[in-house]
């Protein structure tokens, strides 16, 4: 059985961690498999939008610390520079997936596993979620981009906070900051995801796509900067076979072709 769980259907991806005996942790076989998944999901025309979570009431607990103390001997600096090097091509792409990507996290997301949930647009969580930038326990730094991630979600100062600190954030105060977007029983955690993500299945991908490219890049951008790319982008959006169809069903009142879930 892989150890990242991959499901399409009607236009949704779904892959799951299935690690629960070592909670999920990203050893080498769970690093590989997202290495091969998520440049075929950016390939895949048909995925419209990912849902990433985990098996066993755990999202990610972060790295295999045993497997990476293991690994301590004849390692050096440079190799294992190497090794973080080497993960930057699917963690870059996930961080820059054109498609809507929403994480369900139930239970910890503790280290690489609160820097993976960090890269979605979406966190849906339950009141049993627990996030923590725990590296500097183990005298280590964040990696998996939360420290481009995190200061864009909370800010600056609560951002080397919760590095410095290490501590835990229960979902209620995860919320207040901003890290979800909302939270659900346990029961209804997939389900919610999956129809988020549903409802993107009838978006404008290029809207998508742009939207998500641009407040990528809001904070090192300039005003004018921003200003032109809105420009550009309304243009292409506005000559789009998609808006004119979805503009004519808002005039005849007939129904939208995207609609945001309720709760």
């Amino acid at each position: 059985m892989s150890q990242l769980e991959i499901q399409i259907a009607d236009g949704i991806a779904t892959l799951t961690m299935n690690r629960p005996d070592a909670r999920n942790a990203l050893g080498d076989e769970l690093k590989a498999a997202f290495a091969a998944a998520v440049p075929a999901l950016v390939r895949d025309g048909d995925v419209r939008a990912v849902v990433l979570t985990g098996a066993g009431g755990v999202f990610c607990a972060g790295g295999d610390l045993r497997a990476m103390l293991a690994a301590r001997e004849g390692m050096t600096t440079e190799r294992w520079r190497q090794r973080m090097l080497d993960l930057h091509p699917w963690v870059r792409q996930l961080m820059e997936l054109d498609k809507p990507l929403i994480a369900a996290v139930d239970g910890a997301a503790y280290g690489a596993g609160f820097s993976l949930a960090l890269m979605a647009d979406f966190v849906l969580a339950t009141p049993a979620a627990r996030f923590c930038l725990s590296f500097m326990k183990v005298g280590l730094v964040p990696d998996f981009a939360a420290m481009h991630s995190l200061p864009r979600v909370v800010g600056v100062q609560r951002a080397k906070e919760l590095m410095l600190s290490a501590r835990e954030l229960r979902a209620d105060e995860a919320q207040q900051l901003g890290i979800v977007m909302e939270q659900c029983a346990a029961a209804d955690l997939l389900p919610r995801a999956q129809a988020l993500a549903r409802s993107f299945t009838g978006a404008s991908p290029m809207a998508i796509s742009l939207i998500k490219r641009e407040v990528g890049m809001a904070l090192a951008t300039p005003l004018d900067t921003t200003l032109a790319h809105e420009a550009d982008h309304q243009a292409l959006c506005y000559q789009s076979s998609y808006h004119a169809e979805a503009a004519r069903r808002f005039i005849a009142k007939e129904p939208a072709m995207f609609s945001w879930p309720q709760t």
